[in-house]
Order: C-alpha cells, then sequence, then structure tokens
C-alpha cells in the first residue's frame, strides 16, 4: 500500500516541486537550498528523499555558489489626504456657468440679433438666380422685312402644392382640352406630391396663355421663352446664320454680330425644392431683362430671293457642284443680295453640316479667268501704255518662255484694237498689253481694285484669295495673271472690281450691314464705307464701252443683253485645281459673268460664279443667263427706268468702219 500523497500545495521554487497535472516540467535551473550558516544544503538524490547525497567522485567536495544580493527593500507607496470637496464643487460649479452663459449668449446672437442674416441664409440654402431669357433682335432686310426674328413662347406648368381643391377637376379638364393629352396624365402631375413644378405644355403662343390665365385657375403658370425663326425660302441662310439651343448665335451674322442681337438677360430669384426642381412663383425679379438691337441690312428680301431661287436652279440644270450671286447698288457698296448654293434651313439644321453652313459667297475662292483682264487692260489704259483704239496683231498662240498660251477661239492672226482684244476675250492680246505693263504696275493695281485683302465686309468665314507678291513670280505668272490664272478670288472682291469701273473709277468698299434699330425704334446707321480712286473717270468710262462690247453680238456674251437696257459686263472661264492631283487635269472649270447695267448710267452690279457646271462651263453660256434674269429683276424691283441712247459704235478690228 502506498504511502498517503502530501495534498499541501508546493512552491515550484522548491526543490522536488513539480508542475500541474498535464503541464510541461519547468526547465528552469533549480536553486540549491542555503544553510543559515551561508553553507549549501545538500539536496536530495532522484531516488529517495530526505537522504544525504552521495559523495564526489574522487573525494571532491561540492563547489559552493556565491551568496546572492540581499532583495531591495520594498518601496513605500505615497499617501495622499483628502482635500475639502466644497472648493472643487465651487469651481466646477463656476465653470459649468460660463458654459452655460456662453450657450445662452450664442442663442440670443442667432435668435435675436443677428436673426435676420441667419434666416436669409437659411432661405438663400433654397433660393436660386437664374436667367430670364430677353428678346433677341431680329436681321431685317432695309425696309424692316425679317430674315430672322424671336417669337415669344410659354411654357405651361402647375405647382400642386397651391392647386385648390375645387377647382382640381376643371383644371384637369381645361388643361387636357387645350393642350390635346390624356386626363390621366395631367391629373398625375396635378397631384404629384412633393413636387411643386410639373410641366404641362411647351411653346405656347402668349394668346393661348392668356385665354387661360383669364379663368383664374389657381396653381397653374407660365414661364417666358423666346423661339428663334427664319421665314422660310428667303436665300439668305448662308449669310444670315442661325443659333444654338441657348440661344446664341453659332453661324453667320447671327454668331458675328451676338454681341448685339442677344441683348442682356434678366435675373429672378426661384426656390428649389428637395428633389432640385424650380419653382417660379416663389422668387422675385432681380434685374429686368434688357432686348437685343434689332440689325438692319443693306439687302433687299425679294431680290435677296429671286436671286437664289435662279441660282440654285441653274446649279441643277448644269449639275454644278454649286454657285454664288453677289447683287450691289453701285457708288454706295450696298449688297442688295448675296445668296449661295448648296444652302440649308436654318429652322431645321440637323439636315445640313459645316459644308453647307459656310457663305460661299466670301469663303470660297477661285480663279478669276478673263473676268480679271479688265484690271490688266484698266491699268494699261491708266498708264497711258495704250489707247482703246491702239491695234495689235494677235495670232492665235504665243510662246512666253517655255510655256504656249492660246485664245480660247482658233481665229487665225487678227488685227484687233484694244477695244476687240476685250470684246472677243483674246488671251493673247491680253498678254501682249501686260508685257507692257509689267509685273510691279499690275501687281499694284490689283491691290488697289480690292485682290488679295479684306473686302470691308468683316464677314464670318471670309477667304481674301492668293495674290502672290511680284518679286516671288517666276517666268510666266506675269502672263497667268494677266489672264486671271495663277491667282484666286472670292465673289464678292470679283463684284467689287466691276462695281468699281461703274461707279467712275472710285473703290466703295462692299457693305450688308446698314445698322441697328435699338427696343425704341430708333436707328443708328454704321459707319460709312471707305472710298478710294483706283483709276481715272476717263479710264472708267473707256472700259465700261469695252464691257459693253462684250454683250454685243461680236462680243462672247450676247445671252446678257437686257430688253431696253444697255449691259456692260465680262465672261470668264477658268481652269479649277483638281485636289487630288495638285494640277489642272481633272480639275474641271468655274465658269463667271460680272457686270452692270444701264451702261451709260450704271446702277446694279450682279456677279454670278458656277463651280464645275458639267453641261456647258463657258462663263457667257452658263454664267450669262444667270446674270440675265437677276439683272433683269433688280432693274424692275428697283424701278430703274430703261436706257434712253443707243451704244456708241465700238471699232474692235482695224479694218472695220
Amino acid at each position: 500500500m502506498s504511502a498517503p500523497r502530501d495534498r499541501r500545495p508546493r512552491d515550484p521554487r522548491r526543490p522536488g516541486a513539480t508542475s500541474r497535472s498535464g503541464s510541461r516540467p519547468s526547465k528552469r535551473p533549480q536553486r540549491e537550498p542555503r544553510r543559515p550558516d551561508g553553507g549549501v544544503r545538500p539536496s536530495p538524490s532522484a531516488g529517495s528523499r530526505g537522504r544525504a547525497p552521495r559523495e564526489a567522485r574522487g573525494g571532491e567536495r561540492a563547489r559552493r555558489r556565491p551568496a546572492s544580493p540581499p532583495p531591495p527593500p520594498p518601496l513605500l507607496r505615497r499617501t495622499f489626504r483628502r482635500g475639502e470637496p466644497l472648493g472643487r464643487i465651487k469651481v466646477g460649479g463656476v465653470l459649468v456657468l460660463v458654459i452655460l452663459l456662453l450657450f445662452a449668449g450664442r442663442l440670443v446672437q442667432i435668435q435675436v440679433v443677428d436673426a435676420e442674416h441667419y434666416a436669409e441664409a437659411a432661405s438663400n440654402t433654397r433660393l436660386r438666380t437664374i436667367d430670364i431669357p430677353t428678346l433677341r433682335g431680329q436681321i431685317t432686310d432695309a425696309d424692316g422685312n425679317p430674315f430672322a426674328l424671336s417669337l415669344e413662347v410659354r411654357t405651361v406648368f402647375v405647382d400642386p402644392g397651391v392647386v385648390d381643391g375645387d377647382q382640381r377637376a376643371q383644371l384637369i379638364d381645361e388643361l387636357a382640352t387645350r393642350f390635346d393629352l390624356e386626363r390621366g396624365e395631367v391629373a398625375e402631375k396635378v397631384d404629384a406630391d412633393p413636387s411643386r413644378y410639373e410641366v404641362i405644355a411647351r411653346d405656347v403662343l402668349p394668346e393661348d396663355w392668356e385665354e387661360l390665365e383669364e379663368l383664374g385657375l389657381a396653381g397653374v403658370g407660365s414661364k417666358v421663352s423666346y423661339n428663334r425663326v427664319y421665314p422660310e425660302e428667303t436665300g439668305a441662310a448662308d449669310l444670315v446664320g442661325f443659333v444654338g439651343d441657348d440661344g446664341h448665335g453659332l453661324e453667320g451674322l447671327e454668331g458675328y454680330l451676338d454681341d448685339t442681337l442677344a441683348g442682356e438677360s434678366g435675373k429672378r430669384r426661384v426656390e428649389v425644392s428637395l428633389n432640385g426642381t424650380q419653382i417660379p412663383m416663389a422668387g422675385g425679379l432681380v434685374q429686368e431683362p434688357e432686348p437685343g438691337q434689332d440689325v438692319r441690312l443693306t439687302l433687299d428680301q425679294e431680290i435677296q430671293w429671286y436671286a437664289a431661287q435662279t441660282l440654285a436652279d441653274r446649279v441643277e440644270e448644269l449639275d454644278a457642284e454649286g454657285g454664288s450671286v453677289i447683287v450691289e447698288r453701285v457708288g454706295t457698296g450696298e449688297v442688295l443680295a448675296m445668296a449661295d448654293y448648296p444652302t440649308y434651313s436654318p429652322n431645321d439644321i440637323s439636315t445640313s453640316g459645316a459644308e453647307e453652313w459656310l457663305n460661299g459667297a466670301v469663303s470660297e475662292t477661285f480663279e478669276p479667268g478673263s473676268t480679271n483682264k479688265v484690271i490688266t487692260l484698266g491699268a494699261a489704259l491708266e498708264e497711258g501704255i495704250t489707247t482703246p483704239e491702239t491695234v495689235y496683231t494677235v495670232p492665235y498662240s504665243i510662246k512666253y518662255q517655255d510655256q504656249t498660251f492660246r485664245n480660247s477661239t482658233n481665229h487665225g492672226t487678227q488685227r484687233l484694237t484694244v477695244n476687240g482684244i476685250m470684246a472677243q476675250s483674246s488671251n493673247v492680246g491680253t498678254i501682249k498689253i501686260a508685257d507692257q505693263v509689267g509685273a510691279e504696275v499690275l501687281h499694284s493695281y490689283m491691290e488697289d481694285f480690292g485682290l488679295g485683302q479684306p473686302t470691308g465686309l468683316q464677314l464670318p468665314g471670309e477667304n481674301e484669295g492668293i495674290l502672290t507678291d511680284p518679286e516671288d513670280w517666276w517666268g510666266t505668272q506675269l502672263p497667268s495673271v494677266s489672264i486671271g490664272h495663277g491667282l484666286s478670288v472670292n465673289a464678292a472682291q470679283l463684284a467689287s472690281v466691276y462695281s468699281t469701273i461703274a461707279n467712275g473709277g472710285v473703290r466703295v468698299d462692299p457693305r450688308v450691314v446698314a445698322g441697328t434699330v435699338d427696343p425704341d425704334g430708333e436707328f443708328t446707321p454704321a459707319k460709312e464705307p471707305d472710298r478710294r480712286r483706283v483709276v481715272s473717270e476717263e479710264t472708267a468710262e473707256q472700259l465700261a464701252l469695252m464691257l459693253e462690247a462684250v454683250t454685243s453680238d461680236e462680243g462672247t456674251a450676247p445671252e446678257a443683253r437686257i430688253d431696253g437696257y444697255r449691259v456692260a459686263g465680262k465672261t470668264g472661264t477658268a481652269n479649277r485645281i483638281n485636289p487630288e492631283t495638285g494640277s489642272y487635269e481633272g480639275g474641271g472649270y468655274t465658269a463667271t459673268f460680272a457686270g452692270f447695267a444701264p451702261a451709260d448710267d450704271p446702277q446694279v452690279v450682279v456677279q454670278v460664279v458656277l463651280h464645275n457646271p458639267k453641261e456647258t462651263y463657258y462663263g457667257g453660256q452658263a454664267a450669262g443667263p444667270v446674270f440675265n434674269d437677276i439683272m433683269s429683276f433688280a432693274l424692275k424691283s428697283l424701278k430703274v427706268p430703261p436706257t434712253e441712247t443707243d451704244p456708241p459704235a465700238i471699232r474692235l478690228f482695224e479694218n472695220a468702219p
């Protein structure tokens, strides 16, 4: 029977102590017990307890360990005595009182002293300032007929929060009937909660809104807006342009004169609901809208319409790529018509693109061809190099350095006067005269006539064309330029050349804007155009007679003659550059005709350009009939009386009587 187990807890640090059941024995070395005298007490052996240790081998005595230093004395804990609690209570009470006073003072400041400020700030969190649309100015012709105008329309809405319950059924019936809406759809908007703004109808005419407003139904209101409208078929879309969705001009005069036309929007404060809806009835007027000014043009709406229609018909008939027409009043520079084709409808720009929006009369350039010969011969006459009766030997062709120039028709060698060279549009005769004039002089006259520089119209997209400096002219540049090749112009520039001759040699910058009209109806005229003399009156008269010979039976444009009127003009047929090859080959032709009437007392200039006509491309045959139609209509519209004089006899050939 085993000895009873000692149930007393054992100190793990004591020799022979074991770890708890299930735990690992401690691996720390055990310190041997010490005797009171400082020696080492023998520890019991592993096999028996309480027995003396076995003698060390060889009789060696057990080693003694050095004495451990005595443990440090225990730390003394500092003790505090409680103070008097009444003092702390007083301090705490004072602090609480100060804090309460601060809160109370702040509340007084917010609710009494600065109450209005904070109320306004709170209101501002739900109020916004919005723009009130203003009436955009009209664009009209010289007589006030509109090319572009703004019509007032209304957006009708309901505020469900203020709808009178007794009027609910009547309100729903009225809105559904007047605006052709489903009754259920209207009822849903009238009863919408918590909405304060539900749109019922847009683009409502003012008179329709006034009828509804007179019924006095609570909760229904309207917002003013304006629609830009362009009367159909005015033929001036490329010049006038159009506005964007925000009401500001994007193209043409609408864009260029936007600051004048737009006016200044008003300001209104509106309440904004939790869902971000604007409630127009909740705000107040901050600033009255200022209407824009009307822009009055120099155009004649009837002539503009007729020119556009005639041009479009001819382009379609000849399967041309496009064309343009300028009609200008002689002496004032006023443009009566500026038409371009193809064109577009400004009421629906979604069916067109940037190419159609361009005003080709100023943006598209071309080589003027024979219409430029009037400058070459005018320079020779003005410089005294030749006279209208001077005779030149004109063969069918001429070689100039390494290039051969030919007339359009082979008449063999002729003896032509300068009058005849112009009438028959002789390339060879013109080159001979240009060689006498010289590059520097010819270039200076071209600049004086307005080529290679802005027209003065100040229209968007204008292309100044190309007129190379004479220092850069190569061997055959002089003869090429003299007959209208190697340079480019736009239709407005070329029209101005013939207007200068018709005006007795004085160039007047063309203009399309006559002035502005303020909201009170007061007209402010535009700045007077610049004027400068280019050739003498005598030279201009001589050129006019030569141009009149062009429309004779011996000339290149008898199709341009108008019964009852003396007509002066010049044909032009020029090669076009093929953009794919950079050369004339396969590029087609440009047909032009420019002239004025009556030749003895010029009143109107008409310039016609057809780009790459397919059926016939000679200027007289392609563009001449267009000139005839438009000039005839313009003379009648302006009530220009028929010519009372007969044209003088002009000698074209040396042996002619």
